[in-house]
């Protein structure tokens, strides 16, 4: 006779996976411990890292991350991709651990279609950031690790976020999150302007990525770029990042002599054998000799 005709035992349904995620208090831990408490203490600590970046300019929305996912020392997947997309307008880059990342944006993309479904139009993208940060919230201190940068464009025009698994929501320009980004953040300060053309914002992103994967351990493998535009995202490259570094470092910059020379032009400008410039009137200020 079955187990089941006497136990009246039924076997779970384990064909798919559940879309609904437990109870902020509902997770299964040994009884009488509090489960952040016992994350703290018997959680796993596996260093990992990554580079993602994400700026706003006049034609749109740049989205750029490596490819490499690394669990400690171990490099688990070298061609993984971090920029998800949502939905036609909307994608965002995925930063901490590979599998809160996923199930999150899984279940935004599931609340996103809900609500065009009742009210006939997708939210903004500041909706999308602000529902996703209420959503992550509430589970706060349960060693939820999810960091991203929402990319998108709305009625009003590109927006950008930056969302974070304790609830942190913020508006921005330019954003890079992981471990690479203080060496994308030095490459975008000194070379983004809003008012730049696709082809600069393309090479500035890859080259922000590029860099910080030469610099950080953790980031590496390839450069995924996608740019948001006012009819759709689109997935514009792959491209290798030891490749990419390769080339620009052949890139010519400026000679030493032609260092010199900009040092040594302010220098020359005051050498007496200048032509004097008479003060103009109303000027009061002192001369050189009397300060």
């Amino acid at each position: 006779m079955a187990l089941q005709d006497v136990c009246k035992w039924q076997a779970p349904d384990t064909r798919e996976a559940s879309p609904h995620l437990p109870q902020a208090g509902g997770w299964a831990v040994p009884q009488g411990w509090d489960p952040q408490t016992f994350l703290q203490i018997h959680g796993p600590r596996l260093a990992h890292g990554t580079t993602t970046l994400a700026f706003r300019f006049r034609h749109g929305v740049i989205a750029a991350a490596d490819t490499r996912s690394s669990c400690g020392d171990y490099v688990a997947c070298p061609a993984s991709r971090k920029v998800i997309p949502v939905h036609r307008h909307l994608l965002g880059t995925t930063s901490g651990t590979s599998a809160d990342c996923v199930t999150w944006y899984r279940v935004l993309r599931r609340e996103l279609r809900l609500r065009e479904l009742r009210e006939g139009q997708l939210p903004s993208v500041a909706g999308a950031a602000r529902l996703l940060s209420v959503m992550m919230s509430r589970y706060r201190g349960l060693d939820l690790c999810v960091a991203t940068a929402l990319c998108g464009w709305d009625r009003s025009g590109p927006a950008l976020f930056y969302v974070y698994s304790d609830g942190t929501c913020l508006q921005g320009d330019i954003f890079s999150v992981g471990s690479g980004s203080p060496y994308a953040y030095g490459v975008l300060d000194g070379g983004y302007r809003y008012d730049m053309s696709t082809q600069e914002a393309y090479a500035l992103a890859r080259r922000a990525v590029a860099h910080a994967t030469h610099r950080d351990a953790y980031s590496g493998g390839s450069v995924d770029l996608f740019h948001v535009r006012e009819s759709g995202w689109e997935y514009v490259s792959r491209n290798d990042a030891w490749v990419l570094y390769s080339e620009l470092r052949e890139l010519p910059g400026p000679g030493p002599e032609q260092e010199r020379e900009e040092e040594a032009t302010p220098d020359r400008a005051g050498e007496g054998g200048g032509p004097s410039v008479a003060p103009a009137p109303g000027d009061l200020r002192m001369p050189a000799e009397t300060l």
